[in-house]
C-alpha cells in the first residue's frame, strides 16, 4: 500500500527519496538518505531498520546488489514480506520484492531513478512515476520527485485512499536539504507539494543557522 520512488541528481549528485501511503507516519519508517551516499526505500511490511543498514553498505562502497544481498542474506520467511530499492552516489540502484509482497507490486527503474510500489491500484503506476521523473531533467530533485509522486496518483495509486506523504533529500553535509513529512491529510500530496513550496526558500538558511549559529547574526 506505499508507493515510492528513489532519485539522484545528476547535476549537484542530491540523493532523495518521496513516498506516500494509506499508513501513518510514512516519513518515519520508508525513506532514507545520506549526501554522497545514497538512498534506501523500505516498504510493504516496512522494516526502519534496513535503510541505516544500507546506507552503512554503501558507504563502505558496497554495490546496491550487493547490499541487497547482505542485508536479506537468507531470503527467508520475513525477508518474503519486504520491499527494498538502494540507490549509491553514482545512481545505480537495485530492488527487492519478497514472494509475499501483495499486488499489484512492480517498479520501474531508469538513470538515476528507481520507482516502486505495491497494492497498487495499476501496474502502470511505476512506469508513470518514472516517467514524470525522467522529463523533468531542467528541474530540482525535490521537484522532480513529487512530480513523480503526483504522476503515480494520477496513474491509479493504490487501492485505499493517501493518507500520509514524505519528501527527504540530502544534497551535501550531515543535515538533509528537506526532510517534510504530512500525516492524517485527505490530500497528503497536495500537501506535500504546498508544504515544500513554502520551506524551499527557507532550507539554505535554516540548514546555515543549525550549522553556523554564531555568523548568523542575532
Amino acid at each position: 500500500m506505499t508507493f515510492s520512488l528513489v532519485g539522484r541528481c545528476a547535476r549537484t549528485g542530491a540523493l532523495g527519496v518521496a513516498t506516500t501511503t494509506s499508513g501513518l507516519a510514512v516519513g518515519a519508517r520508508v525513506p532514507h538518505a545520506e549526501a554522497g551516499v545514497g538512498a534506501v526505500a523500505s516498504q510493504h511490511r516496512t522494516d526502519p531498520r534496513l535503510g541505516p543498514r544500507g546506507l552503512a553498505l554503501l558507504r563502505q562502497g558496497v554495490s546496491p546488489e550487493e547490499a541487497v544481498r547482505a542485508l536479506l542474506p537468507q531470503a527467508d520467511a520475513a525477508d518474503e514480506w519486504l520491499q527494498l530499492a538502494l540507490m549509491d552516489a553514482a545512481g545505480r540502484w537495485a530492488v527487492f520484492h519478497g514472494a509475499r509482497v501483495k499486488p499489484e507490486r512492480g517498479h520501474a527503474g531508469g538513470e538515476g531513478c528507481v520507482a516502486l510500489g505495491n497494492i497498487l491500484a495499476s501496474a502502470s503506476v511505476p512506469a508513470a512515476m518514472l516517467r514524470a521523473f525522467a522529463e523533468a531533467t531542467a528541474e530540482t530533485l525535490p521537484e522532480r520527485l513529487l512530480r513523480g509522486l503526483e504522476a503515480g496518483l494520477e496513474a491509479g495509486g493504490e487501492h485505499s485512499p493517501l493518507v500520509s506523504a514524505a519528501l527527504l533529500v540530502a544534497d551535501a553535509g550531515e543535515l538533509p536539504l528537506c526532510d517534510l513529512r504530512v500525516d492524517l491529510a485527505d490530500a497528503p500530496l497536495a500537501a506535500l507539494r504546498e508544504l515544500w513550496r513554502r520551506y524551499e526558500p527557507e532550507a539554505a538558511p535554516v540548514r546555515r543557522r543549525a550549522l553556523d549559529p554564531v555568523s548568523c547574526g542575532p
